[in-house]
Order: C-alpha cells, then sequence, then structure tokens
C-alpha cells in the first residue's frame, strides 16, 4: 500500500520554478546506457474456464509470500528468486518487474526464470497467464481496492468507459532503456516515440476484448489513448520535435490534473481540472512537495516517460515467450547512435500515427513499411546485444518471422 506524504522529510516547493528544478534533476539522468530492464504484465485467468473470474483471495494465495501489500497487508513481498518483483493491478493483473541488467542477454535469462517461478505457482492454483494485451473473455471489474485506485476510477469515470477498461482489463509490456549521453538524449527521446507506431502496430495483440472482436488491432492502446489525452498522449510529436525533451515533459507534468491528493483517510479523490501547476499556485489547502511531485508523475501514462531512464510503455502484452522479440527490437534500435539515428528516420513517416496502429495494425500500409524497415535495422544491429548464438539464432528468426508480416501488410 502506497502510504501518505512524509511532510516532515518532503521538501516544500515554493513555486514553479522550484518543481521544474526538481523535474530536472530526477527525470533525465544522461551517461553512457549500461543497463536495460522490462517490466512484464498479464492478465490472469482461471486455467479451465477463462472467461471465470479470478477473485483478490484465490490470487493471494497462489502468490503466497510473492504477494504485493496491497493484495496481503502482511505479505513480505519477496522478491522471485533472480530478482522480478511481483505487483498486481487494479483488476489482478500480475505484472514482474525484472531487475535492471548490463545485458539482454542476462535480462533473458534471469526474467524467464522468473516469468517460470509465476507460471509454477499459478498453475499450482489451477491459473494462467493471459496472451493479450487486453482480456479476451471478461468485462472490466475491480480486484484490487486502495484509495489511489478508487480516486482513478473517480476521476477516469467522469470521462466515460476507457477509464476501467484500461484499469481492469489492460496488460501491457514495457522496456526500459537508459537516457543516453548528454548529447544523444534529444535522438533517443525522439526515436523511443517515433518507433512507437510502427511496432505498436507490428505487436499488436490485443483484438478481442471480453468475448467479442472490437474492431481495433490494440484496443489495448485505444483504451489508454481514450482514458485522458493530458494524462496519456506522447509527450514528443514531430510538431514539436526541436523542443527541448526536459522542457517537454516539465510542461507535460506540471499541466497535467491531478489524480488523486494522498491523505491519511480512505478518500484521496482530487477536485476535478485542479493542475500541478495550480497546487503550487495555492489551489490547495497545503502546498505541494517534492514527494507529491513525484507521486504525481506516476499518475501520468504516456508512450514514453522518463523515470531517469526511458519507459516504453507502448507495447501489448505478447502470447508466451514471445515478450523477448520487442526487447530485443528495441534494445538493437538503440544499441548505437547511428542505427537509432536511421531508426529515428524510418519511423519518421509515421511518428503520430497511434491512433492508426492501434485501429488498424500493419494494415496501415505506411505503418508496415516503417515496421519492416525498423526490423531490417534491428537484423542488422543484433549482433551488437551479443546475445548467446541459441538465443540470438532464435530471435533472429522471430524478427525475419515479423518483419515477412509487415511486408505482407505492406503490399
Amino acid at each position: 500500500m502506497v502510504m501518505s506524504p512524509d511532510l516532515d522529510r518532503a521538501v516544500v516547493l515554493g513555486d514553479e520554478e522550484a518543481a521544474r528544478g526538481h523535474l530536472a534533476r530526477i527525470c533525465f539522468k544522461t551517461g553512457p546506457p549500461a543497463l536495460v530492464g522490462v517490466e512484464l504484465e498479464w492478465t490472469v485467468h482461471d486455467a479451465a474456464d477463462p472467461a471465470r473470474p479470478v477473485d483478490r483471495e484465490r490470487l493471494r494465495e497462489a502468490l503466497g509470500r510473492h504477494s504485493p501489500v496491497t493484495l496481503d497487508p502482511t505479505s513480505p513481498a519477496d522478491e522471485l528468486r533472480r530478482g522480478g518483483a511481483v505487483t498486481v493491478e487494479p483488476g489482478g493483473q500480475v505484472e514482474i518487474s525484472a531487475t535492471p541488467r548490463s545485458s539482454v542477454a542476462a535480462l533473458i535469462l534471469a526474467t524467464e526464470a522468473d516469468v517460470a517461478e509465476l507460471r509454477a505457482r499459478l498453475d499450482a492454483a489451477g491459473l494462467v497467464l493471459g496472451r493479450s494485451g487486453i482480456d479476451p473473455w471478461r468485462l472490466p471489474r475491480p480486484v484490487v481496492e486502495t484509495p489511489r485506485y478508487q480516486a482513478m476510477r473517480c476521476a477516469f469515470d467522469r470521462r466515460g468507459p476507457a477509464g476501467r477498461a484500461m484499469m481492469y482489463s489492460t496488460a501491457g509490456l514495457q522496456v526500459c532503456l537508459d537516457a543516453g549521453e548528454p548529447d544523444h538524449v534529444a535522438q533517443r527521446w525522439a526515436a523511443a516515440h517515433a518507433v512507437g507506431p510502427p511496432l505498436l502496430a507490428a505487436f499488436a495483440t490485443a483484438d478481442r476484448h471480453a468475448g467479442r472482436r472490437t474492431g481495433w488491432a490494440s484496443a489495448r492502446m485505444a483504451t489508454w489513448l481514450a482514458v485522458d489525452p493530458a494524462r496519456t498522449r506522447p509527450v514528443w510529436s514531430p510538431e514539436r520535435a526541436d523542443e527541448d525533451p526536459v522542457a517537454a515533459w516539465t510542461g507535460y507534468a506540471l499541466a497535467a490534473p491531478l489524480l488523486c491528493v494522498r491523505g491519511d483517510g480512505p478518500d484521496w479523490t482530487a477536485p476535478p481540472g485542479v493542475t500541478f501547476a495550480d497546487w503550487l499556485a495555492g489551489a490547495l489547502p497545503r502546498p505541494p512537495t517534492t514527494d507529491d511531485l513525484e507521486y504525481h508523475l506516476s499518475t501520468l501514462f504516456p508512450p514514453v516517460r522518463p523515470r531517469g531512464y526511458l519507459e516504453l510503455r507502448y507495447l501489448d502484452t505478447q502470447p508466451g515467450p514471445e515478450w523477448t522479440v520487442p526487447l530485443a527490437v528495441l534494445a538493437a534500435l538503440f544499441a548505437d547512435p547511428a542505427t537509432t539515428r536511421d531508426a529515428l528516420a524510418a519511423a519518421g513517416p509515421v511518428a503520430d500515427r497511434w491512433r492508426a496502429a492501434a485501429r488498424c495494425g500493419l494494415a496501415e500500409r505506411p505503418l508496415a513499411t516503417a515496421a519492416a524497415a525498423l526490423f531490417d535495422l534491428a537484423l542488422t544491429a543484433l549482433p551488437r546485444l551479443d546475445l548467446p548464438v541459441g538465443i540470438h539464432d532464435e530471435t533472429q528468426r522471430a524478427i525475419r518471422r515479423h518483419r515477412a508480416a509487415a511486408e505482407r501488410g505492406h503490399r
């Protein structure tokens, strides 16, 4: 459970300049790219009847000592054997946040071991992990309730049903990359966004929800885009390509409405329409702190979110072990500045086509063309990842399959 802020230790933000300075210090930590991380999220289903609801108690028993405290306040919340942390989302989705590693191979091997451990626990309880980015069988329903989640639901309900679908039914794959050297941050920031639409299209898995076809290649991304544009739209766009990444993110964060305001009681509902900039200007009874600002950042969900590193949030959950393929593709595209530059150029013509990617996938010809070009770049750069021969060959074959699918879409 997220506790209310410790106002004795947090630093009060006196004005917007102080907030901007704090954001600049924490959101883009530069240096030679050294680590890569991944976060894997799945819906969870009854093995015999995937449409059957899975309740909180059944999940708690299955996860045991790995249960997060939001699910079981008495749990030790132990990491998995290879260091992955387990969390449970509001609809009962289970997530592994892998420990970042210095190589893609080490990350894959460690995370595969943690996934196997999680699957074994769930299997013993008659549960299985989902294989797509949105629940194909069940309507949205809450499983975990906290003051944060209740406040989120209240805020999202003002705009329509997309918020509940996002909270209770979606599952994503997040890849985490270092921001890079100071001279390369802007290029990596732009490329992380630009390759999003074609890779979203290429790896879309979320066309069915609640027992029916949705008409979207990625209904997961469709719900995210519809939740609240002030907190889910991309920060970077081709029209604002020259904007400094720190300035762009700072402006985005301060202009976003508060999703919740933490307190000692169960009601964290935020006043409608009050932004963090409004809070700095005196809109709430107490001034915000650095802790409040950092918590506010955790309520912003753009496709690329800077957290010191770059968190790429736009991919659907992949079936079974296929999560390693988009991880390797992105790691290869960002393996060196020249490849990243070429990826930005290849994806540039479709860099703003998020909705088309979610709706049409590779049926949108320009997206398919860009995806094929990115897969070619990834295949060329793949040896730079120094993968063991078996993993390298398997990954190479998988990328070629996806490249062939993009080529078919192109035609």
